[in-house]
């Protein structure tokens, strides 16, 4: 029993022990990852700050490699951040993100041409290859920045259709709260007496129909009262023929007992 109970708590504790080397794994992975941010995004920061200097500060092909550089990197991260933001919210952005990977494989290539040239010497060689930079710089940065249109475009509009249903939706929704006209004033008040008369129903079925029927009743009690009365005093002989003329009792049910002789006493 206790080598059991020792071997559990050493399961226990081997597992404790890899759980928190997995967490201290993930979580220094992960300030690792946010220390490479910050310093890929110092260094973008300080290179595209040196580039902006250059092409203002210097001039002839220095500068306008500094200005090739910076109008290269400039539209991709814009184009890029569009487009990564906007397949968020919108997924066929999916198939524009491929084309803006197939892209970027030929920004890179250029931008680093482009590094390499600013350590040329002969600055001759590279003042005769500037057009044939200028074309391919302006030939990528012209389909990035159609991706980049594009995908806000489209955002705007279907930004703008959703608005006009909205609008659309909010003036019938007004029109109907300001309809104060007669007609339906005279639509409501109907309704309010259909719906008072139908309730009235009810408790005009539910009266009972005693009082009613009790004149009636008493009415007719009171005329066979007088009736006998008259036969008593002999002044109604009619009376006499119809107590003669009665119809016999009625069978009785099974149920019910049977009268009693009367006493010939």
């Amino acid at each position: 029993m206790e080598e059991a109970l020792i071997i559990f708590a050493l399961l226990v504790l081997f597992a404790f022990l890899g759980l928190g080397a997995y967490v201290t794994v993930k979580v220094v992975g992960a300030a690792k990852r946010g220390v490479d941010r910050t310093i890929t995004q110092a260094r973008r920061t300080v290179e595209d700050t040196t580039l902006r200097a250059k092409s203002f500060g210097q001039v002839g092909v220095s500068g306008a490699l500094a200005q090739l550089r910076l109008d290269l990197r400039t539209s991709m991260r814009s184009t890029q951040q569009a487009l990564y933001q906007g397949v968020q919210a919108d997924a066929s952005l999916r198939e524009s993100i491929g084309l803006f990977e197939r892209l970027s494989a030929h920004g890179y290539e250029l931008d680093d041409e482009l590094k390499r040239l600013e350590q040329e010497p002969d600055r001759q060689r590279i003042a005769a290859g500037l057009p044939d930079l200028r074309e391919r710089t302006a030939k990528i940065t012209k389909a990035a920045d159609s991706l980049r249109w594009a995908a806000r475009d489209r955002a705007h509009r279907f930004a703008e259709d959703e608005l006009s249903v909205l609008s659309d939706q909010i003036e019938m929704e007004s029109g109907a709260l300001r309809d104060w006209s007669p007609e339906a004033v005279d639509e409501l008040a109907a309704a309010a007496a259909a719906w008072d008369a139908q309730q009235a129903g009810p408790a005009r079925d539910r009266a009972p129909h005693g009082s009613a029927q009790a004149p009636a009743a008493g009415g007719r009690g009171a005329g066979s009262r007088g009736a006998a009365g008259r036969g008593a005093d002999g002044r109604g002989a009619g009376a006499d023929q119809a107590a003669l003329n009665q119809a016999p009792p009625a069978a009785p049910y099974p149920w019910q007992k049977s009268r009693r002789p009367e006493s010939t006493t």
